[in-house]
């Protein structure tokens, strides 16, 4: 992380209670869950990594500065040119309205950032972003810290070593990110929710 989008130096952070959204467990709220399935947004996925990542970083209300700088966003695009990052988009009249994008190792996927400007936009690419890993076979979505959006869908703290202790476990998992095609339906992502 860094302190500001022109900061030029990065931390690495490993808080003592790390936030996890355990994937078996998802909670999707019964409002949102008719708005994943009426497909208001064309859903995608690494089809516009670099927009994401920009509209994560850009100011938004009650929030001026952001821990994605210059420097890491390039990083960001350079695993994404790897296969190492991924993005869920979505989009309303081909326009970028929301997403979120990660890292993905074995069967780890690291949320690193959200972005929405339509309702519920970037709640409804979790919706996908979490379908889509269950059905690659990842067992560890790590979401860093834990904030009233991620509450919602039932994420929690764990302590650091168990954290730890989770993460060698996914590290050794082969999770696929797709195996799924670059557009689903909403209906389809909730269909893989509901029958794990």
């Amino acid at each position: 992380m860094a302190d500001g989008r022109e900061d030029t130096r990065a931390v690495i952070v490993d808080p003592p209670m790390r936030g996890i959204l355990p994937l078996p467990t998802l909670h999707v709220p019964r409002r949102l869950r008719r708005t994943v399935r009426q497909d208001i947004y064309e859903v995608r996925v690494d089809t516009a990594f670099g927009g994401v990542v920009t509209a994560c970083a850009a100011p938004a209300p009650m929030r001026e500065s952001t821990w994605i700088s210059h420097g890491i966003e390039y990083l960001y695009c350079a695993l994404f040119s790897q296969g190492a990052a991924h993005s869920v988009e979505c989009w309303l009249d081909d326009k970028l309205v929301g997403g979120l994008y990660g890292v993905h190792l074995g069967g780890a996927f690291f949320g690193e950032s959200m972005f929405s400007t339509e309702r519920d936009a970037s709640k409804i690419a979790l919706v996908h972003l979490v379908a889509r890993l269950l059905h690659g076979g990842f067992t560890l979505l790590d979401t860093q810290f834990i904030t009233d959006h991620l509450a919602q869908f039932g994420a929690q703290e764990i302590p650091r070593q168990e954290y730890h202790k989770r993460l060698q476990q996914a590290l050794v998992v082969k999770g696929d990110f797709t195996t799924l095609p670059v557009t689903i339906s909403g209906k389809m992502a909730l269909d893989i929710l509901e029958a794990r």
